[in-house]
């Protein structure tokens, strides 16, 4: 909104011409969503201990220092997250981009799965919520409908390929199959994201790294001059993710101020399972799926973590792990959780920084 109306007063001041720029807008969205968490984020963090009560179950198989020190802390601060990234993309936006609207439609179509899940643990006092294939079905369904968006605008056959980095040529070409290719990027990502959250601050950043990252590659890959010198494939509209990307980075550090330990709320499903879901449906947009896989290397280390455990225990009744996911395990060999969340941070950068590297090494 904001962009329209300065832009329409160029002519008249000619100083506003900035605000066409894309740097621009997407640091007045990091700033508009930070803005918007500090202010707000104390009104939510209080009406969602009221609403809630005991706030969230906590595992009782999971560590037990857990059920003393986590216990009544409220969830479902993902909704301070979604507010502040929903507000700053509507304000520096160009909301006729439909890339814009795919992802902001799988970020809240993913959060409004993760919050009925939230509300359901929170009301059974169980950390049960509902069954894991409806809720997989309906995450299928909304990433779906947004790659089919992205095959729609895009230009064949990119649109419906995958991309191999390193390699400046080489395409996979899927066709309409790609729809099920995208899918399990966005899906995949979503419960990533959702497994890794288990403790004060560890998720948060990793997602606010990916973000930050794919803000950069989106800028470039829709940008046919930056494109055609990275001899990246150039994806028309693409750039002005860029925004909801800043959006994230801002909505992130200004949640990461009340989810610092000792964390006075948690994101929840609510924010887990939508910050994953919009770092796939980027990753989907600008043609950078399996480098998601690097970047978000973190999050892939988490899942693998837990599908080991998993495999393990139901074939030879022995666990790899002391407990699943990866952050548990080190909490019970005695790491200290600050200690486990810096060093995950660590690595999540450093992921992130050879993620990037594809951009040239092709």
């Amino acid at each position: 909104m904001l962009y329209y109306l300065l832009t329409s007063l160029t002519s008249e001041v000619s100083a506003f011409n900035v605000f066409r720029y894309l740097t621009t807008r997407t640091g007045g969205a990091i700033l508009t969503a930070l803005l918007f968490a500090f202010v707000f984020g104390p009104k939510i963090i209080s009406l969602l201990k009221v609403k809630q009560g005991r706030g969230q179950p906590i595992r009782s198989d999971g560590p037990q220092r857990h059920i003393v020190e986590k216990a009544g802390t409220p969830t479902m601060g993902g909704l301070m997250i979604l507010s502040a990234v929903f507000v700053a993309t509507l304000l520096w936006a160009d909301l006729s981009n439909l890339y814009v609207w795919a992802v902001l439609f799988v970020t809240l179509g993913f959060g409004a799965i993760g919050f009925y899940d939230d509300y359901l643990k929170v009301t059974r006092s169980s950390t049960r919520g509902f069954s894991g294939r409806v809720r997989l079905l309906a995450e299928f369904v909304v990433a779906g409908i947004a790659v089919a968006c992205f095959m729609w605008i895009g230009e064949k056959p990119l649109s419906s390929s995958l991309a191999v980095p390193f390699l400046k040529d080489v395409l996979i070409p899927f066709g309409g199959f790609f729809i099920f290719v995208g899918m399990l990027v966005i899906v995949g990502a979503g419960n990533a994201v959702n497994m890794t959250d288990g403790l004060d601050g560890l998720a948060i950043m990793p997602v606010m790294i990916a973000a930050a990252s794919y803000g950069l590659i989106a800028y470039l890959v829709g940008n046919a001059v930056f494109a055609n010198y990275l001899q990246v494939h150039f994806v028309r509209g693409t750039g002005e993710l860029a925004v909801i990307c800043g959006a994230l980075v801002g909505a992130g550090m200004g949640f990461l101020w009340y989810n610092a330990p000792p964390a006075m709320i948690f994101m929840g499903d609510t924010g887990s399972l939508s910050l994953g879901g919009a770092l796939g449906a980027m990753a989907v947009a600008v043609k950078h799926e399996i480098v998601l896989g690097i970047i978000g290397g973190l999050f892939v280390l988490e899942t693998v973590s837990v599908i080991v455990q998993v495999i393990s225990f139901k074939m030879t009744g022995k666990r790899v792990f002391a407990m699943a996911p990866l952050h548990h395990h080190f909490e019970q060999k005695g790491w200290k959780e600050p200690t486990i969340v810096i060093r995950f941070w660590i690595i999540a950068l450093v992921l992130a920084l050879i993620g990037l590297s594809t951009l040239k090494l092709r």
